[in-house]
């Protein structure tokens, strides 16, 4: 507690409970609303023997839970080994999937990670045509069966990026997600402003058309949020929707200030202060917008993360005004006294 309090006043981080890895750079989905499948011919990962070195100092900050991102994590071909090593700090591992290669790996899921959270992005049809993988639903919905029939207490849930394409879809995607038995849904809006996502400048403006919401769609996707809180009270009430109603509506808030109609919705973000964020080829981020302190593969993680460098980038950041922070969709605020 003590030493995550004084990072916000010192800027120099001795607590960081949450690192989220990229060990692979290449995806086997094809998602409109994401770049990374474009760099596959690149093939970047982090190696056992990259990683090793940076043990005793993820261990030092007191890393708690690592999120395997991507890319599609399970692309590595020495996946379970990193989580081995992971764990062995007594981090919790939580792997990130597109979900197509969840079956093949089952026993390996259950047996190295902790738990599991795969993309949604509508009922099958839809699903389907968002990622532009024939049967991607089907072979989703075949890797969770697997994973619950060796462990039926093993914890999935979804994720489910709020765009054009499916918006309409927003009861039928939390429908689909309890229907292929996951244990809880959550959303988030598209990313249309920032580099993130294997984007080596801002989209332009016909790219961002095919993603955001109109102000017109931005008005319809409210009224059938509202409608939603009638029709899925249950979900809602039980945690199965893991974000509140406010939560929900703030999206519509952000589609709207993407279009120059009032503010984005205010952001209570700490990350830099209590994460990080490792790409495939070395980079040490704040998070996965804000440009890197370094690179692990130049130093050591600990001298990059406490750097002259990082410390000035976070005494001089303020998330309420910084135009990154302001049109974030996926902030993350950890609290004094919050374990993991």
């Amino acid at each position: 507690m003590l030493r995550r309090l004084a990072a916000s006043f010192t800027h120099r981080v001795t607590d960081m409970p949450v690192l989220v890895l990229m060990p692979h750079s290449s995806c086997n989905c094809r998602c409109v609303m994401c770049d990374i499948w474009k760099a596959n011919h690149e093939k970047r990962e982090i190696t056992v023997e990259q990683l090793e070195p940076h043990l005793k100092a993820f261990k030092q900050l007191n890393v708690k839970y690592v999120a395997l991102s991507g890319g599609e994590a399970l692309l590595h071909p020495n996946l379970w080994k990193l989580c081995e090593m992971l764990r062995s700090i007594n981090a919790k591992v939580s792997l990130l999937s597109t979900g197509l290669l969840v079956k093949t790996y089952a026993n390996e899921i259950v047996t190295y990670c902790d738990d599991l959270v795969l993309s949604l992005d509508g009922d099958s049809e839809l699903h389907d045509q968002i990622r532009n993988i024939p049967r991607a639903f089907e072979k989703l919905s075949a890797g969770i069966e697997a994973v619950k029939k060796i462990n039926s207490s093993f914890r999935i849930t979804g994720r489910s990026v709020i765009q054009k394409k499916n918006f309409r879809k927003f009861s039928e995607t939390v429908r689909a997600a309890k229907n292929i038995g996951l244990d809880q849904i959550s959303f988030l809006p598209a990313d249309v402003t920032s580099t993130a996502f294997n984007r080596p400048q801002v989209w332009s403006d016909e790219k961002k058309e095919e993603v955001a919401l109109s102000l017109e769609e931005a008005e319809e996707f409210k009224q059938l949020l509202e409608k939603s809180f009638v029709e899925l009270a249950e979900e809602y009430q039980s945690g199965f929707i893991a974000e509140s109603k406010a939560k929900l509506l703030s999206f519509v808030q952000h589609f709207r200030a993407g279009r120059g109609d009032g503010n984005f919705p205010d952001k209570k973000c700490n990350a830099p202060w209590v994460s990080a964020v490792v790409e495939s080829n070395g980079d040490v981020m704040p998070c996965f917008f804000l440009p890197p302190y370094g690179n692990i593969h130049e130093h050591d993680f600990s001298s990059i993360i406490n750097s002259e460098t990082a410390v000035k980038f976070r005494k001089q950041l303020d998330v309420k005004t910084n135009p990154v922070c302001q049109r974030c969709v996926c902030s993350l605020h950890v609290g004094i006294t919050q374990r993991f």
